[in-house]
């Protein structure tokens, strides 16, 4: 009996054994209150009792999922919600671990998000302390769990109490970001850029401050036994169309020294094996990365958007295949190289450009912030959304913004498989860091290991930029000079913690741990050279329009950098997102709730906004009209700037717009509003982003022409130029065969106006100017010679007409007269354009195609159409 039973105890230990290492999402009830003894108990009571919470989540989320707070983005309630990023909270949880967990002679908690200050306790007794919002936290368990009734509590204290008596202690302080408007924080000892967490919870000019606290990403539970596979990478040492050469780096953790066997297997994207590779590993106890060479033979590489296939390999790799100590770890990555190209010119100039398998690529993109204010609310689905309308506009290169988080994998997967290159600050977003201090670079450091070596697999990654707009704040807007003055010395200390920080420590960790994508210390910036914000060196943030002195858009026609990494102009998010938001009421220019939802210049931003559609179309009549102005404005400024640094191809090598999304119902620079509609601008970038184009560019009485090809075959084409007046009189016409070459832009002509416009009265003519291939139109631009509001633009006839071939249906606009800025929407629903905000050329049809959930009848009746002329007060 008793050999029975050591027969069935070594059954199930070898089948123990046996398991993989497993990770399991942490299966807990989680409840939440605001700490006992919290000085903000006595105004807030009703936040006293445990109440069900969310992980992951926020304190925000919850209090709202709990009723106790108002929506955060509806109404104007941000003031009265400043108390919660004073409190400190508590939160706890209780889980059964099950008898397998158990038996395993490893295991730990691993927390991927705390945010930030938090305290963590395992049936009461103290785990971890974490400081940093961007980290993982992991925890060894083992000997601390029980089968039923674990109890986890994690204590989160505010970082503004916690850090502001230091703050305010400094004899001078480092430059901070945005201001407290609300008596939370003394405005002259901000916090934000002293704490590890995402600094635009501190407020920013396009979105509300709301300083949460919460386990903000999963927690989950690993055990393993005799080994584990805690990582793989693949260096690629040659890679052309005939062979990669890699190197497969398997990290192993073994609990004790033994010889084993490291076998790696790599699937082509169409899932066939294309090459196993094993050999024999010698293992110590701890930690240790094992080198396995593979050689692929006419490998499949990833491509960019535009420039070859997305491919995708699967790594796997085993350590002792088939044995009770087997490991297992996979991968999926793409095979390609990077390299950031600083050639310098003759005139002392150096290029920025950015080279995929040897090929220059032109980057067209946006600047993506988070989606939301509270980062647990993203699911895939949304990052799908709006990634996927950037590939659809012809982008293939996003700049993931400093002042957020490092976002999840399902970003990175997104983007690698809709090939869209990713530039990727670590997450500083502005003013000054402590880099002096050296436990808050260590802390970084961690921040930046985990971080690289948790998105370095992916393809899409070709950036890693230290900061954004730090130097240029040092050394540009005053924040160097004003502290040199207070305290030269601090002020050295200051700078040099910062040339530490991401001169050197930032660096040498993407050198080691990044795989070979470049690094770059700040943007705008010459990697730390004299110039910060240089058009001639490095990467440029243009502010000069919009900003201060806020010139009119045709300046941009007269920056020409080397590739432009900022540059905006603002709108309202398109009415229909606004409802529940802003009561009707409410929908006027200087509203309180309407000035709550804009926060450039602490809510005077309307009037910048004001001062652009009047330079160009007067006076709006209303606030839908100044919403749909707005986005014309906005949209045709993007599209000049735009099309200006791709005819400069190839000096400018780059063009993103700030910015791409939003993180709440409010006024701002994006082309997709909060709800994942497009502005108008939107729907422009996917016509001034398309891979052929036409850049018809006038300025200071010149046109210029140039064509674009960011293709790597060259375009037989024509192009042809008609002068004709708004009633669609043809007054000239030209038109000429053309080859444009490959990654090319190809100037075809300048032209004063007196040579288009002859006799013509520049009020009433415009020219339009094509991209042909045959008699299909690839690009077309219209060229006015006036303001809109100067012009003699008629009140336009649009007639609308209908087709239907099986589930496609297309609505076909058509004006006997010019029709500038053509927008059209449906009353109370919503549908998929493929195109909208456009000029209609007169007699000449545009069809869109439009995908809603209603039949064409219910479409027609809805539909509404409106242009420049409609929403002009003096019309």
């Amino acid at each position: 009996m008793k050999q029975w039973a050591w027969g069935v105890g070594l059954v199930l230990l070898l089948a123990l054994h046996a398991l993989p290492t497993v990770a399991a999402p942490l299966q807990a009830q989680w409840s939440f209150r605001l700490l006992p003894g919290n000085a903000q108990l006595k105004a807030h009571p009703e936040a006293a009792q445990w109440r069900p919470a969310s992980v992951p989540g926020a304190v925000h989320t919850d209090l709202l999922a709990t009723k106790l707070i108002p929506d955060p983005y509806a109404g104007a309630p941000e003031a009265g919600l400043q108390w919660i990023g004073l409190a400190d909270w508590e939160y706890q949880a209780r889980f059964d671990v099950d008898a397998a967990t158990l038996a395993r002679s490893h295991a730990e908690l691993v927390f991927d998000g705390l945010d930030t200050f938090a305290e963590v306790m395992l049936n009461g007794r103290p785990l971890l302390r974490a400081g940093n919002s961007h980290r993982t936290w992991r925890a060894a368990v083992q000997g601390q769990l029980r089968a039923s009734g674990n109890e986890l509590r994690v204590v989160f204290r505010s970082p503004i109490t916690t850090l502001l008596p230091g703050v305010q202690a400094m004899p001078h302080k480092i430059a901070g970001n945005y201001p407290s408007p609300y008596g939370d924080e003394p405005r002259d000892a901000m916090v934000g850029n002293f704490v590890r967490k995402p600094g635009y919870h501190f407020g920013w000019d396009w979105g509300p401050r709301y300083v949460t606290a919460g386990i903000w990403r999963p927690v989950r539970l690993e055990s393993w036994n005799a080994q584990r596979i805690t990582d793989v990478a693949v260096q690629t040492t040659a890679l052309d169309a005939q062979r990669a050469v890699l190197q497969v780096a398997v990290e192993v953790e073994a609990a004790v020294a033994r010889q084993a066997r490291v076998q790696v297997e790599m699937l082509d994207p169409d899932g066939r094996v294309a090459a196993t590779v094993g050999q024999p590993a010698a293992l110590h106890a701890g930690a240790q990365v094992v080198l396995v060479p593979v050689q692929l033979a006419q490998p499949r590489r990833w491509w960019p958007v535009g420039h070859g296939e997305q491919a995708r390999y699967t790594v796997r790799a085993r350590i002792d295949a088939d044995t009770p100590e087997a490991a297992e770890h996979s991968i999926r990555t793409g095979l390609r190289t990077v390299e950031l190209r600083r050639e310098k010119d003759a005139k002392g100039g150096q290029g920025f450009a950015f080279v995929v398998n040897g090929v220059p690529i032109f980057a067209k993109g946006a600047n993506v912030i988070p989606f939301d204010m509270f980062p647990a609310r993203v699911d895939p689905s949304r990052i799908r959304r709006e990634l996927t309308a950037a590939r659809d506009a012809n982008m293939n290169m996003l700049r993931n913004w400093g002042g957020g988080y490092y976002e999840d994998e399902a970003f990175f997967d997104i983007a690698d498989e809709l090939g869209l290159l990713v530039w990727q600050d670590f997450m500083f977003g502005g003013g000054m860091q402590p880099g002096y201090d050296p436990a808050f670079r260590a802390n970084v450091v961690a921040e930046a290991r985990d971080n690289v070596r948790r998105l370095r697999r992916h393809p899409s990654l070709v950036l890693w930029c230290g900061n954004n707009e730090e130097e240029t704040a040092w050394k540009d807007w005053g924040h160097g000079r004003d502290l040199k003055a207070a305290d030269p010395a601090f002020a050295a200390r200051v700078w040099q913690g910062y040339v530490d920080l991401f001169g050197n420590d930032l660096r040498k960790m993407v050198a080691d741990e990044g795989l070979g994508v470049p690094y770059w210390s700040s943007s705008p910036s010459n990697d730390l050279d004299t110039v910060a914000n240089d058009s001639t060196r490095g990467d440029k943030h243009y502010w000069q329009v919009w900003g201060n002195p806020a010139l009119p858009v045709q300046a941009y026609l007269r920056e020409t950098p080397r590739f432009m990494s900022e540059y905006g102009l603002q709108a309202w998010p398109v009415l229909r997102t606004l409802e529940g938001i802003i009561p009707a009421e409410e929908l006027r220019v200087d509203s309180h709730t309407v000035r709550a939802h804009q926060k450039f210049m602490a809510g005077e931003g309307n009037q910048r906004l004001l001062q652009y559609i009047e330079r160009e179309f007067g006076t709006p009549r209303d606030f839908s009209d100044f919403v749909y102005l707005g986005q014309v404005m906005q949209a045709e400024g993007i599209q000049l700037a735009a099309l200006h640094h791709r005819a400069s191809r190839p000096y400018t090598m780059g063009s993103l717009y700030w910015q791409l999304n939003d993180v709440w119902p409010g006024a701002s620079w994006s082309s997709i509003d909060y709800a994942g509609r497009w502005k108008a601008l939107h729907f422009h970038a996917k016509r001034f982003f398309a891979d052929h184009a036409v850049a018809a560019l006038r300025d200071e009485g010149v046109t210029r022409i140039s064509l674009l090809n960011d293709l790597q075959q060259p375009l037989n084409a024509q192009w042809r130029l008609r002068m004709m007046d708004v009633d669609g009189r043809q007054v000239s016409k030209q038109q000429h065969a053309v080859t444009v070459p490959a990654l090319s832009a190809l100037e075809v002509g300048r032209f004063a106006d007196a040579e288009l416009l002859g006799r013509a009265d520049p009020a009433r003519t415009v020219a339009v100017v094509e991209l042909l291939d045959g008699t299909r139109v690839l690009s077309r631009q219209v060229v006015y010679f006036a303001a809109a509001k100067d012009m003699q633009l008629p009140k336009v006839q649009i007639d609308s007409r209908w087709t239907q071939d099986g589930d496609e249906i297309v609505l076909e606009l058509r004006s006997a007269q010019l029709a500038r800025g053509v927008w059209v929407e449906f009353e109370r629903m919503d549908a998929t354009l493929d195109d909208n905000a456009i000029d209609l050329v007169p007699g000449e049809p545009v069809r869109i195609k439009v995908k809603a959930g209603a039949g064409l009848e219910t479409l027609r009746e809805a539909l509404r159409i409106r242009s420049v002329t409609d929403a002009m007060a003096s019309r």
